[in-house]
């Protein structure tokens, strides 16, 4: 994603280098306020090169010669640009089985709701390209032996290309190392001929999953029921602490009244210690379930 740098027509106070198109410190600013107001996601003041390097793509495609008449055009309301211009700058860290520990806790967790005989449901709310959510179904197959089991996986994020990446379960070699070859077998399916180097998620597993684009910002989530797991991990970083706190608020109705949150190694939530208890290693309940 990261673009070629031609020509000197910047002038970001000298700050941001040779740069293809006018870019300002102003433009910066102008964009670390709109993504701050779409998507919650506070741009640190040392990320203008990088800002820079992912929208950069976007003038190009866009036969657009500077940043301020391509934030015009975002700002405009330009079909699909407000989309696309949110992809650029979300960032899309993940792997199959991040932070290991958190399965074998979800897995216990969801046993020990069986007795209560309905369906179970987790929330993967930061999917992006679907490792995680394709994690937690291979998860559930382990747990109940059975491509079928009670289990209704939904898997969410702001970033639509990163989902439709989830969607079709295709990934390169690499990106399945670290799995052990029991996995690779019952779960994905080798490429070969033009497609080799890479796998794809069976079809089976795949059905256990269901993907839609959710700002985790927006006024209304378009989420009917209740969940007994939430997933939010490593998004919350991005947020600042008062953004953090309302989505946190928002997560506990979202739970039913014995549901866990699962949050990143790097995220705490001391500041919402009225909403969430810790009881686990980055794994919280709610204080006051709704």
């Amino acid at each position: 994603m990261t673009a070629g740098v031609n020509c000197l027509t910047s002038s970001a106070g000298d700050a941001a280098g040779l740069h293809q198109f006018r870019y300002t410190a102003a433009d910066f600013g102008r964009i670390r306020e709109l993504i701050y107001r779409w998507a919650g996601i506070s741009l640190n003041p040392n990320k203008q090169q990088m800002v820079y390097s992912r929208l950069a793509r976007r003038l190009r495609l866009r036969g657009i010669a500077s940043f301020a008449a391509y934030i015009d055009l975002v700002e405009r309301g330009e079909p699909g640009e407000t989309e696309e211009f949110i992809n650029a700058l979300t960032t899309n860290l993940t792997s199959f089985f991040r932070e290991p520990h958190h399965f074998p806790i979800l897995a216990r967790h969801l046993e020990e709701l069986l007795p209560l005989r309905r369906p179970l449901t987790i929330w993967s709310s930061a999917a992006s390209s679907g490792e995680e959510p394709y994690s937690l179904a291979m998860t559930m197959v382990e747990l109940f032996g059975s491509f079928t089991p009670p289990v209704r996986i939904h898997a969410t994020d702001i970033d639509t290309s990163a989902l439709e990446r989830g969607r079709r379960g295709i990934y390169p070699t690499e990106r399945v190392k670290e799995l052990s070859p029991a996995r690779m077998k019952r779960f994905f399916l080798r490429g070969e001929g033009k497609n080799a180097g890479y796998v794809r998620v069976k079809p089976e597993l795949q059905w256990l999953v269901t993907f839609g684009r959710l700002n985790l910002l927006d006024e209304r989530w378009p989420l009917a029921e209740r969940f007994d797991a939430i997933f939010c991990r490593n998004v919350m970083i991005y947020f600042d602490k008062e953004t953090q706190y309302q989505v946190l608020k928002r997560f506990v109705p979202r739970l039913q009244p014995e549901g866990l949150l699962f949050a990143g190694h790097s995220e705490s939530f001391h500041q919402a210690g009225d909403l969430f208890r810790l009881c686990g290693k980055t794994v919280y309940a709610p204080c006051h379930p709704a």
